[in-house]
């Protein structure tokens, strides 16, 4: 019998990388989405559509309700996303407060109810500028707790948390993933902007690798 794992799956292509990756290490894989009241929703949608496509088993979570506790974002408040890179101080405003600790408390508890050994997650060095919980030391502090909150350890895995935007890029299109079934940009309208921080990042990953993104952009 394989072992199970949790992939905490967005629908972006950080996780759509992710959660192959452990398909393609014969883990059996158990989905995990998150609705806390994010603008691009839509990213549950792609979601959902790659799971009935790979025959995960994948739940979708309401939790919303804790939105008010985490309201200061411009991923969930009124405020406008911001545009530009990562970099920029203004993208502060997308940090969601406590988010990853909130939901890889839910994956590990979703785990340990699967008795699955292992929780994945799509962290990588990108990110560590802006995201304190995208961070090494947030990983390796979690997976401490992790280990010992329950009478069942389990694994926190992010197979990406040393590389870039570009180097996951390179790992799936080795893996023959089309990224067209992946959403990343922060504002869930039709077609993604091409401006805001996700957006920025995702299309120099993809000029990195010297190809162009199979999605149709606003810009």
């Amino acid at each position: 019998m394989s072992e199970k794992a949790v992939v905490v799956y967005s629908g972006g292509m950080d996780s759509f990388t992710v959660l192959n990756t452990a398909l393609k290490s014969g883990l059996e894989v158990y989905a995990l989405s998150f609705n806390y009241g994010q603008k691009h929703s839509k990213e549950l949608q792609v979601a959902a559509q790659v799971c009935r496509e790979l025959q995960v088993p994948h739940k979708i979570v309401d939790i919303t309700a804790i939105n008010s506790l985490m309201a200061n974002s411009s991923l969930t408040g009124d405020e406008d996303i911001p545009e530009g890179h990562y970099e920029s101080d203004n993208m502060k405003s997308t940090v969601v407060p406590n988010r990853n600790m909130v939901l890889l408390s839910m994956a590990i508890a979703y785990a340990v109810s699967l008795e699955a050994g292992k929780v994945y997650y799509g962290a990588h060095s990108g990110d560590h500028h802006i995201y304190p919980d995208c961070r090494p030391e947030f990983v390796t502090a979690m997976n401490a707790v992790s280990n010992i909150a329950n009478y069942q350890p389990v694994e926190i895995v992010t197979p990406f948390l040393h590389s870039s935007k570009g180097d996951i890029l390179k790992a799936g299109l080795a893996m023959n993933l089309d990224y067209a079934k992946t959403w990343t940009c922060y504002n869930g309208r039709e077609k993604p902007c091409g401006k805001c921080g996700a957006c920025n990042e995702r299309l120099e990953a993809f000029a990195e690798q010297g190809i162009t993104d199979p999605l149709e952009y606003e810009a």
